[in-house]
Protein backbone atom coordinates (compact mmCIF):
# COMPACT_ATOMS: atom_id res chain seq x y z
CA UNK A 1 0.00 0.00 0.00
CA UNK A 2 1.53 3.32 -1.08
CA UNK A 3 2.02 6.37 1.11
CA UNK A 4 -0.51 8.30 -0.95
CA UNK A 5 -3.19 5.67 -0.29
CA UNK A 6 -2.41 5.64 3.44
CA UNK A 7 -2.59 9.44 3.52
CA UNK A 8 -5.96 9.50 1.77
CA UNK A 9 -7.33 6.82 4.09
CA UNK A 10 -6.07 8.78 7.09
CA UNK A 11 -7.82 11.96 5.93
CA UNK A 12 -11.10 10.08 5.42
CA UNK A 13 -10.87 8.45 8.86
CA UNK A 14 -10.09 11.83 10.45
CA UNK A 15 -13.12 13.37 8.76
CA UNK A 16 -15.39 10.56 9.95
CA UNK A 17 -14.01 10.86 13.48
CA UNK A 18 -14.70 14.61 13.50
CA UNK A 19 -18.18 13.97 12.14
CA UNK A 20 -18.82 11.54 15.00
CA UNK A 21 -17.35 13.75 17.74
CA UNK A 22 -18.57 17.22 16.70
CA UNK A 23 -22.27 16.61 17.55
CA UNK A 24 -21.27 14.60 20.63
CA UNK A 25 -19.21 17.39 22.24
CA UNK A 26 -21.53 20.18 21.13
CA UNK A 27 -19.49 21.76 18.32
CA UNK A 28 -22.53 21.42 16.04
CA UNK A 29 -26.21 20.96 16.75
CA UNK A 30 -27.01 17.21 16.51
CA UNK A 31 -30.53 18.11 15.38
CA UNK A 32 -29.11 19.43 12.10
CA UNK A 33 -25.90 17.38 11.83
CA UNK A 34 -26.36 13.94 13.40
CA UNK A 35 -23.50 11.68 14.46
CA UNK A 36 -21.94 9.45 11.82
CA UNK A 37 -22.82 6.34 13.80
CA UNK A 38 -26.47 7.41 13.78
CA UNK A 39 -26.39 7.86 10.02
CA UNK A 40 -24.83 4.41 9.55
CA UNK A 41 -27.48 2.87 11.81
CA UNK A 42 -30.22 4.56 9.75
CA UNK A 43 -28.71 3.23 6.52
CA UNK A 44 -28.63 -0.31 7.93
CA UNK A 45 -32.23 -0.08 9.10
CA UNK A 46 -33.39 1.21 5.71
CA UNK A 47 -31.57 -1.63 3.95
CA UNK A 48 -33.09 -4.21 6.29
CA UNK A 49 -36.56 -3.01 5.32
CA UNK A 50 -35.61 -3.23 1.62
CA UNK A 51 -36.45 0.44 1.04
CA UNK A 52 -32.90 1.51 0.27
CA UNK A 53 -32.22 -1.45 -1.97
CA UNK A 54 -34.97 -0.42 -4.36
CA UNK A 55 -34.00 3.26 -4.38
CA UNK A 56 -30.31 2.42 -4.86
CA UNK A 57 -31.01 0.07 -7.76
CA UNK A 58 -33.17 2.65 -9.54
CA UNK A 59 -30.66 5.46 -9.03
CA UNK A 60 -27.73 3.35 -10.19
CA UNK A 61 -29.65 2.40 -13.32
CA UNK A 62 -30.38 6.06 -14.08
CA UNK A 63 -26.84 7.25 -13.35
CA UNK A 64 -25.11 4.53 -15.35
CA UNK A 65 -27.55 4.75 -18.25
CA UNK A 66 -26.84 8.47 -18.53
CA UNK A 67 -23.10 7.89 -18.18
CA UNK A 68 -23.09 5.08 -20.76
CA UNK A 69 -25.05 7.26 -23.18
CA UNK A 70 -22.50 10.04 -22.70
CA UNK A 71 -19.61 7.63 -23.38
CA UNK A 72 -21.25 6.23 -26.53
CA UNK A 73 -21.78 9.77 -27.87
CA UNK A 74 -18.81 11.62 -26.41
CA UNK A 75 -15.95 9.23 -27.09
CA UNK A 76 -16.45 8.95 -30.88
CA UNK A 77 -17.04 12.72 -31.11
CA UNK A 78 -13.89 13.42 -29.14
CA UNK A 79 -11.86 11.10 -31.34
CA UNK A 80 -13.39 12.62 -34.47
CA UNK A 81 -12.75 16.21 -33.44
CA UNK A 82 -9.37 15.67 -31.83
CA UNK A 83 -7.41 17.06 -34.75
CA UNK A 84 -7.57 14.41 -37.44
CA UNK A 85 -10.45 16.23 -39.07
CA UNK A 86 -9.56 19.92 -38.55
CA UNK A 87 -12.30 21.34 -40.77
CA UNK A 88 -15.03 19.51 -38.86
CA UNK A 89 -13.46 20.61 -35.58
CA UNK A 90 -13.27 24.27 -36.61
CA UNK A 91 -16.88 24.23 -37.78
CA UNK A 92 -18.33 22.60 -34.66
CA UNK A 93 -16.08 23.88 -31.87
CA UNK A 94 -17.93 27.19 -31.20
CA UNK A 95 -21.28 25.40 -31.08
CA UNK A 96 -19.94 22.72 -28.73
CA UNK A 97 -18.50 25.33 -26.37
CA UNK A 98 -21.90 27.04 -26.31
CA UNK A 99 -23.73 23.80 -25.53
CA UNK A 100 -21.18 22.82 -22.88
CA UNK A 101 -22.02 25.84 -20.71
CA UNK A 102 -25.78 25.28 -21.03
CA UNK A 103 -26.94 24.08 -17.63
CA UNK A 104 -29.41 21.19 -17.99
CA UNK A 105 -31.20 22.23 -14.79
CA UNK A 106 -31.95 25.64 -16.29
CA UNK A 107 -33.16 23.91 -19.46
CA UNK A 108 -35.34 21.50 -17.46
CA UNK A 109 -38.62 22.99 -18.65
CA UNK A 110 -37.57 22.70 -22.28
CA UNK A 111 -36.43 19.12 -21.70
CA UNK A 112 -39.75 18.26 -20.07
CA UNK A 113 -41.63 19.86 -22.95
CA UNK A 114 -39.94 17.58 -25.48
CA UNK A 115 -39.30 14.42 -23.45
CA UNK A 116 -41.93 14.53 -20.71
CA UNK A 117 -41.12 13.62 -17.10
CA UNK A 118 -40.26 9.96 -17.68
CA UNK A 119 -36.96 8.12 -17.66
CA UNK A 120 -35.90 9.61 -21.00
CA UNK A 121 -35.75 13.11 -19.53
CA UNK A 122 -33.75 11.94 -16.50
CA UNK A 123 -31.28 10.06 -18.70
CA UNK A 124 -30.95 13.07 -20.98
CA UNK A 125 -30.13 15.45 -18.11
CA UNK A 126 -27.43 13.15 -16.74
CA UNK A 127 -25.99 12.37 -20.18
CA UNK A 128 -25.94 16.05 -21.17
CA UNK A 129 -23.71 17.01 -18.27
CA UNK A 130 -21.52 13.90 -18.57
CA UNK A 131 -20.82 14.08 -22.29
CA UNK A 132 -18.81 17.31 -22.29
CA UNK A 133 -15.87 16.28 -20.04
CA UNK A 134 -15.59 13.11 -22.10
CA UNK A 135 -15.54 15.01 -25.40
CA UNK A 136 -13.13 17.74 -24.33
CA UNK A 137 -10.78 15.40 -22.43
CA UNK A 138 -10.59 13.09 -25.44
CA UNK A 139 -9.90 16.04 -27.75
CA UNK A 140 -7.17 17.26 -25.40
CA UNK A 141 -5.60 13.82 -25.26
CA UNK A 142 -5.56 13.49 -29.05
CA UNK A 143 -4.10 16.96 -29.57
CA UNK A 144 -1.34 16.48 -26.99
CA UNK A 145 -0.02 13.21 -28.40
CA UNK A 146 3.79 13.00 -28.29
CA UNK A 147 5.04 14.54 -31.55
CA UNK A 148 8.43 12.81 -31.36
CA UNK A 149 6.68 9.46 -30.94
CA UNK A 150 4.41 10.24 -33.90
CA UNK A 151 7.42 11.09 -36.08
CA UNK A 152 9.22 7.92 -35.03
CA UNK A 153 6.13 5.84 -35.81
CA UNK A 154 5.71 7.49 -39.23
CA UNK A 155 9.33 6.71 -40.02
CA UNK A 156 8.48 3.03 -39.57
CA UNK A 157 5.90 3.32 -42.33
CA UNK A 158 2.82 2.95 -40.17
CA UNK A 159 -0.45 3.73 -41.90
CA UNK A 160 -2.97 6.25 -40.63
CA UNK A 161 -5.08 3.68 -38.76
CA UNK A 162 -2.03 1.92 -37.25
CA UNK A 163 -0.63 5.28 -36.16
CA UNK A 164 -3.93 6.18 -34.53
CA UNK A 165 -4.35 2.83 -32.79
CA UNK A 166 -0.76 2.26 -31.65
CA UNK A 167 0.36 5.80 -30.84
CA UNK A 168 -2.44 8.35 -30.60
CA UNK A 169 -4.91 6.31 -28.53
CA UNK A 170 -2.34 5.17 -25.92
CA UNK A 171 -1.10 8.75 -25.60
CA UNK A 172 -4.64 10.05 -25.18
CA UNK A 173 -5.69 7.38 -22.67
CA UNK A 174 -4.78 9.29 -19.45
CA UNK A 175 -6.79 12.30 -20.55
CA UNK A 176 -9.63 10.05 -21.72
CA UNK A 177 -9.85 8.31 -18.34
CA UNK A 178 -9.74 11.68 -16.57
CA UNK A 179 -12.77 12.78 -18.57
CA UNK A 180 -14.53 9.53 -17.76
CA UNK A 181 -13.90 9.96 -14.04
CA UNK A 182 -15.18 13.54 -14.15
CA UNK A 183 -18.26 12.40 -16.04
CA UNK A 184 -18.94 9.66 -13.49
CA UNK A 185 -18.84 12.24 -10.71
CA UNK A 186 -21.20 14.52 -12.64
CA UNK A 187 -23.62 11.61 -13.13
CA UNK A 188 -24.16 11.31 -9.38
CA UNK A 189 -24.20 15.09 -8.89
CA UNK A 190 -27.01 15.39 -11.42
CA UNK A 191 -28.89 12.42 -10.00
CA UNK A 192 -30.77 14.54 -7.45
CA UNK A 193 -31.64 17.18 -10.05
CA UNK A 194 -32.79 14.52 -12.50
CA UNK A 195 -34.95 12.85 -9.86
CA UNK A 196 -36.64 16.15 -9.11
CA UNK A 197 -38.45 15.82 -12.44
CA UNK A 198 -41.55 13.90 -11.49
CA UNK A 199 -39.72 10.94 -9.94
CA UNK A 200 -41.33 8.79 -7.27
CA UNK A 201 -38.28 6.72 -6.42
CA UNK A 202 -34.49 6.82 -6.35
CA UNK A 203 -31.94 8.14 -3.86
CA UNK A 204 -32.24 11.71 -5.10
CA UNK A 205 -36.00 11.59 -4.63
CA UNK A 206 -35.45 10.00 -1.21
CA UNK A 207 -33.13 12.87 -0.15
CA UNK A 208 -35.61 15.52 -1.31
CA UNK A 209 -38.51 13.83 0.45
CA UNK A 210 -36.45 13.58 3.64
CA UNK A 211 -35.57 17.25 3.41
CA UNK A 212 -39.17 18.32 2.89
CA UNK A 213 -40.31 16.22 5.86
CA UNK A 214 -37.38 17.26 8.10
CA UNK A 215 -36.08 13.69 8.48
CA UNK A 216 -32.48 14.70 9.03
CA UNK A 217 -31.09 11.21 9.64
CA UNK A 218 -32.73 9.87 6.48
CA UNK A 219 -31.49 12.90 4.52
CA UNK A 220 -27.89 12.30 5.63
CA UNK A 221 -28.29 8.58 5.01
CA UNK A 222 -29.33 9.16 1.39
CA UNK A 223 -26.61 11.74 0.78
CA UNK A 224 -23.99 9.43 2.31
CA UNK A 225 -24.98 6.51 0.10
CA UNK A 226 -24.92 8.70 -3.04
CA UNK A 227 -21.44 9.93 -2.09
CA UNK A 228 -20.25 6.39 -1.39
CA UNK A 229 -21.52 5.16 -4.76
CA UNK A 230 -19.82 8.08 -6.53
CA UNK A 231 -16.50 7.34 -4.81
CA UNK A 232 -16.83 3.62 -5.51
CA UNK A 233 -17.46 4.32 -9.20
CA UNK A 234 -14.45 6.64 -9.36
CA UNK A 235 -12.20 4.03 -7.72
CA UNK A 236 -13.49 1.36 -10.12
CA UNK A 237 -12.66 3.51 -13.15
CA UNK A 238 -9.21 4.23 -11.72
CA UNK A 239 -8.61 0.51 -11.21
CA UNK A 240 -9.74 -0.11 -14.78
CA UNK A 241 -7.26 2.52 -15.96
CA UNK A 242 -4.45 0.82 -14.03
CA UNK A 243 -5.57 -2.58 -15.32
CA UNK A 244 -4.98 -1.45 -18.88
CA UNK A 245 -1.66 0.19 -18.12
CA UNK A 246 -0.56 0.08 -21.76
CA UNK A 247 -3.36 2.45 -22.71
CA UNK A 248 -2.14 4.90 -20.08
CA UNK A 249 0.47 6.05 -22.52
CA UNK A 250 2.81 3.09 -21.99
CA UNK A 251 6.54 3.36 -22.56
CA UNK A 252 7.39 4.70 -25.97
CA UNK A 253 9.61 1.70 -26.59
CA UNK A 254 6.64 -0.66 -26.33
CA UNK A 255 4.61 1.36 -28.80
CA UNK A 256 7.46 1.57 -31.27
CA UNK A 257 8.19 -2.13 -30.85
CA UNK A 258 4.59 -2.89 -31.83
CA UNK A 259 4.97 -0.46 -34.69
CA UNK A 260 8.02 -2.31 -36.00
CA UNK A 261 6.16 -5.59 -35.79
CA UNK A 262 3.08 -4.17 -37.57
CA UNK A 263 5.21 -2.50 -40.21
Amino acid sequence: MGKNTVRKAGVILLFLALWELAPLIGLVDPVFIPRFSGVVQTILELYKTGEFVQHTRISLLRAFTGLATAVVIGLPLGLLLGGWFPRIRQATEPLMELFAVANPVILAHIIIFFLGIGESAKTFIIAWLCVWPIIFSTITGIRTADESLLKAARSLGLGRWQLFRLVVLPSAAPSLFTGLRLAAGYAFIMLIAAEMMGAGSGLGWFVLQSQENYHVLRLFAGATVITFLAVLTDVSIKLLQNRFAFWNGGPAENVLEQGRWMA
